[in-house]
């Protein structure tokens, strides 16, 4: 069934931008983003998440609603059952989503994005799955919220079983469903216990690790267990309870040595223009110099300049992508994950240096580039370039963000 981008050899393919004239993306990149598809190796399917757009599993049109974010952009959706949905609408969403993704699977040439389905229970998984039948293959994975090494367990002896079951109902091997844990329990946040529980969760993930795509902040439920919520001035990093926590996920479970994981962004909450306190955060030199004055203020009036601080944030604390609960911030996310015509020269240099160790001068005369602590930041750039593409000479994020919102 095509996904994304048309069915090619090796099986079905996604690619960001995809909305794009040839003639914009001639433009805007040096090298475009190139496909992807659920059988990409783990780790860039893990950064190619981007932005993953979250929908409640009750809305009327859902699967409508699926195709046209695809169509708009979106290559990552997770449909949620858990806090989206009141608990006296359960059994109806259950009925809707299923409904939905068998009409998507009958549309042979429906262009889907990666599809992901957020649980509230880990006997859902095996439920729904057998509810699917044969419609199950459109399933890339589910999202365990709540995660704990206690209670993940259990979570992952349900995707086993349904795995087994889709494979049954499929009557062939297919892809394994692909698992991201939400972080977002007490027991990970408290200062007593969270020592021990992040190192039981990384034991735990090690030993599943075929089945993580990427673990995900849950900020909305650890805010709400000091009664905190972020402003639109603020930032998850200025909540400090919070951003401690992230820290020290990163820390235990996102490390560059191999053992880590991608650690998804948490949250941005606004889409709308709520009064503020402080100065918007975006300059206006580089919309001037883009010839875009008037894509700031339409940003700033929905709250979108704390929306692109807070992912410059989240990379700079080594956070890959973003969870995204309105279709606008979609764009902005997948604008800012592109790579810079600069960065990768310096990626590039960095990796293709001729002997270990020792300072190479940028390629813009600007910075220092160390070959052996700069290694594993070029290496995931080039994975981010891979699919998020390279910028164009000149090109910055104004110039990408202003072709892909509407206007």
């Amino acid at each position: 069934m095509p996904r994304g981008g048309g069915v090619v050899e090796g099986g079905s393919t996604v690619r960001h931008f995809g909305y794009l004239s040839a003639s914009d993306t001639d433009a805007l990149f040096e090298a475009p983003p190139q496909q992807f598809s659920r059988e990409s190796a783990a780790d860039l399917l893990a950064v190619a998440l981007g932005a993953t757009l979250y929908m409640p599993a009750s809305r009327p049109a859902l699967a409508a609603d699926v195709t046209k974010q695809a169509a708009a952009g979106v290559t990552s959706v997770v449909v949620c059952l858990e806090d989206s949905i009141a608990d006296d609408d359960l059994a109806e969403a259950e009925a809707n989503l299923v409904a939905a993704l068998v009409e998507l699977h009958q549309q042979d040439q429906a262009e889907l994005p990666l599809l992901f389905v957020r649980v509230r229970a880990p006997a859902q998984i095996p439920d729904l799955v057998s509810r699917l039948g044969q419609a199950a293959a459109v399933l890339d994975g589910f999202v365990l919220p709540k995660f704990t090494a206690a209670l993940g367990a259990v979570y992952l002896h349900a995707v086993d079983e349904a795995d087994a079951l889709r494979r049954a109902l499929s009557g062939g091997p297919g892809p394994a469903l692909r698992v991201m844990p939400v972080i977002e329990s007490g027991a990970v946040l408290y200062a007593e216990t969270r020592v021990v529980e992040l190192t039981r969760l990384r034991d735990l993930l090690h030993r599943e690790r075929h089945r993580i795509l990427a673990i995900r902040l849950g900020a909305t439920d650890l805010c709400a267990l000091y009664g905190l919520r972020r402003s639109p001035d603020l930032s998850i990093y200025d909540v400090k309870v919070v951003s401690d926590l992230i820290a020290d996920v990163v820390n235990v479970l996102g490390r560059a040595d191999g053992t880590g994981f991608t650690v998804t962004g948490p949250v941005w909450e606004y889409f709308g223009g709520p009064e503020r306190i402080f100065k918007p955060q975006l300059r206006q030199s580089p919309f001037v110099e883009h010839d875009e004055p008037d894509l700031r203020g339409q940003l700033v009036s929905r709250a979108i300049d704390g929306l692109i601080r807070e992912v410059t944030l989240d990379r700079a604390n080594g956070l890959t992508g973003k969870t995204a609960i309105h279709p606008s911030h979609v764009a902005v996310v997948n604008a800012l994950s592109v790579v810079s015509h600069e960065e990768h020269r310096d990626a590039a240099d960095v990796l293709g240096a001729r002997r270990a160790g020792g300072v190479l001068a940028s390629v813009r005369r600007n910075k220092m580039n160390e070959v052996r602590p700069h290694t594993a930041w070029a290496r995931d750039t080039m994975l981010r370039a891979q699919v998020f593409g390279v910028a164009a000479d000149g090109v910055s994020f104004v110039d990408l963000l202003a072709a892909s919102l509407p206007r």
